[in-house]
């Protein structure tokens, strides 16, 4: 009976260790959250106002390799009211990532970058008149981090985001702490 257990446990982990393995090689799926600190500007002409808000994100994604995958996202960049002004910026887009991990097995510190395309929504509201325009533009973004495991990692991150608001510029820099889990 002890041989028949002993053999039952190291096929479980035998088993366990090659469906990681196979995980991480065939690829996985992934959701990340993200929230941080966001500079947004707005630029018309020789004009020009920023302000810093929380900038929140859910990205959604699929490794095909450990170093490479393809994602969807949706980002608040900025919702604020300030002295009977307000402004609203969010993102939805797709794109995809590259990541270089320096540990064993795919763990450990790594970098990453991403890049893809997105729709832009921009709202800008002041003295009752609200103005409002959807625009497609590129972003960009890296990142810094570590993962624990082959499920679970923190991320620091920054991207890049733009959009239009009609004739003025809407730049959207963010920096945030995300976490993946990978299942």
């Amino acid at each position: 009976m002890k041989r028949f257990t002993v053999a039952g446990a190291v096929a479980l982990v035998c088993l366990t260790l090659s469906s990681t393995a196979a995980a991480t090689e065939a690829g996985q799926w992934y959701g990340r959250l993200e929230i941080g600190h966001s500079d947004v500007e707005v630029e018309v002409d020789d004009l020009s106002a920023d302000d810093t808000d929380t900038a929140y994100g859910l990205r959604v994604g699929h490794y095909f390799t450990p170093q490479f995958a393809v994602e969807g996202f949706y980002s608040i960049l900025g919702d604020r009211s300030i002295e009977g002004v307000s402004y609203d910026m969010d993102a939805a887009g797709l794109g995809v990532v590259g990541k270089k991990n320096f540990g064993a097995d795919n763990t450990g510190f790594f970098i990453a970058g991403r890049a893809g395309v997105q729709s832009v929504n921009t709202k800008l509201s002041a003295a009752g008149v609200s103005l409002r325009d959807r625009s497609t533009k590129p972003y960009f973004g890296v990142g810094a981090g570590y993962d624990f495991d082959h499920n679970n990692g923190l991320s620091l991150n920054y991207d890049y985001n733009k959009g239009d608001l009609f004739n003025a510029d809407v730049t959207a820099q963010s920096l945030t702490l995300g976490y993946e889990y990978r299942f």
